[in-house]
């Protein structure tokens, strides 16, 4: 840690937020954005693809707040919302208008206005490494070659370029993950500092709550000193969170984010959870699906909380599961009982869990079988609002909201956490004790009093023990 860099705390709602990720063209399709109308658009509940486009919006997100609101949802973050020529969107070709096919700059005014009206915040993802070869600089560049005032916005390594190369023909230009859809921008350039510090700004002046940064740490750091000093200056309880998959404790110093996405308390939660029984075809060293004995969950998180000051745990995006990897009911076999024990283990640790769209509704989309490597699009599965779900989580994550805020140790230091036999793990503070049991055909033995327990899932009825797969929550 850099001692001469002032800390500059995070913003303080972190710590008491409940998130909600939605992918929005799998999320909900309204039928008011006119723009669709006369569109070709897969029926909702088509098998995802990468390309195809269902027709979720922003006005569907909308009509969706109530219900995640009674969930105890607090703070919704969308995937990418810029025009863009993928479903994804991470191929913005205009980060001042989001896409007509989502509604466009009213819808999010709209929602915008909606998610205020609530209480609840709204975080955006700012994707500005790359941008889509349809960005309006690159075409300027692709059509007029050298002669573009915009050809130093990029890596040029050669003329002319070739935006849609042949097989194995060299495209001319640095691009992400070397796709040429993808063109790299060139963050020492004056002009795509002052572009991007500008879409910064411009969203936040429009009344977002924050920004979640796409792959960070492929960009400058100086840039995102800069990029944090705009964003405290227009909103100082604005929350910026970046990408950073694993150790992330040179970014997080103060002077470039107030947290990240936390998958390592995530993914070590559910392959706890899990026991034996884990789904492990997706290979990512920095999600790493293997079975964890108790002994090295509790290694992980002492490791990961010690790595940070407080301030910063209490500001991390903490999750199972999200777009860029299998759903967690994927991973664990359809066990929806597990899949519980994993979102209580969330919920229970400082920071801001987040909940991925239809984890409520028992998604299980993950891998395909020839997709080992990443996730693919079947985690990014349209969200059915018409058919009855086969599994129904909302009033056990209302149940775990309520609870979360019941607990402000959880939301402070945090449980002390210790191992009790081969699958039971137990979380202690001054006045709580949860007690977890992970085995799913053994009991085990707890203290006959469960008259202060405030909180339960599976099996408590025998006296002195604690159920397959159940877990309680004591308060004195």
């Amino acid at each position: 840690m850099d001692q001469s860099t002032p800390f500059q705390d995070p913003p303080a709602w972190v710590s008491d937020a409940v998130i909600y990720q939605i992918f929005p063209d799998r999320f909900r399709r309204s039928g008011q954005v006119s723009e669709q109308k006369a569109l070709c658009l897969q029926p909702w509940g088509s098998p995802p693809t990468d390309q195809g486009f269902q027709g979720g919006d922003l006005y569907g997100v909308i009509e969706a707040l109530d219900g995640l609101q009674a969930m105890g949802i607090t703070c919704l973050y969308l995937t990418p919302i810029f025009s863009s020529a993928a479903s994804h969107r991470y191929h913005a070709y205009d980060y001042f208008q989001v896409d007509p096919l989502l509604g466009g700059n009213a819808a999010l005014d709209a929602l915008i206005a909606a998610v205020h009206q609530r209480g609840m915040r709204l975080v955006l993802d700012g994707v500005f490494n790359h941008c889509g070869r349809g960005f309006w600089a690159f075409h300027h560049l692709a059509e007029n070659g050298e002669s573009s005032p915009y050809r130093h916005w990029f890596h040029v390594n050669r003329w002319p370029i070739h935006p849609y190369p042949a097989a194995g023909e060299d495209c001319g230009y640095d691009c992400w993950w070397a796709l040429p859809d993808l063109p790299k921008f060139n963050h020492a350039d004056p002009g795509v500092r002052e572009h991007l510090l500008a879409v910064g700004r411009h969203w936040l002046e429009r009344g977002i709550d924050g920004w979640r940064l796409d792959v960070p740490a492929e960009v400058p750091a100086d840039f995102w000193v800069e990029f944090r000093q705009v964003v405290r200056q227009q909103n100082p309880e604005a929350w910026i969170v970046g990408e950073v998959w694993g150790d992330a404790r040179a970014w997080l110093t103060g002077d470039h984010f107030d947290g990240v996405m936390n998958y390592r308390l995530g993914w070590s939660s559910l392959c706890w959870a899990a026991g034996d029984q884990l789904r492990q075809t997706y290979r990512n060293p920095e999600y790493p699906l293997n079975p964890l004995s108790t002994e090295a969950l509790i290694e992980i998180w002492q490791t990961t909380l010690g790595w940070y000051r407080p301030e910063v745990n209490r500001a991390q995006m903490n999750l199972l599961d999200s777009h860029d990897v299998p759903r967690a009911l994927h991973s664990l076999f359809g066990d929806v009982e597990a899949l519980k024990l994993a979102l209580l283990l969330l919920f229970l640790q400082p920071g801001a869990p987040c909940v991925y769209y239809g984890t409520e509704a028992g998604l299980a989309g993950g891998p395909e079988d020839d997709r080992a490597s990443g996730p693919g699009p079947a985690s990014r599965e349209p969200l059915s609002w018409q058919d009855d779900w086969p599994v129904d989580l909302r009033d056990f994550i209302a149940g775990l909201t309520a609870l979360r805020r019941r607990l402000p140790v959880v939301q402070g230091s945090g449980l002390i956490w210790r191992q009790d036999g081969l699958d039971a793990l137990v979380g202690e503070a001054s006045d709580v004790q949860v007690v977890i049991n992970r085995s799913r055909t053994t009991s085990v033995p707890i203290a006959d009093n469960v008259s202060s327990v405030a909180w339960s899932t599976g099996d408590l009825s025998e006296p002195g023990s604690l159920g397959p797969q159940s877990a309680f929550v004591r308060i004195s």
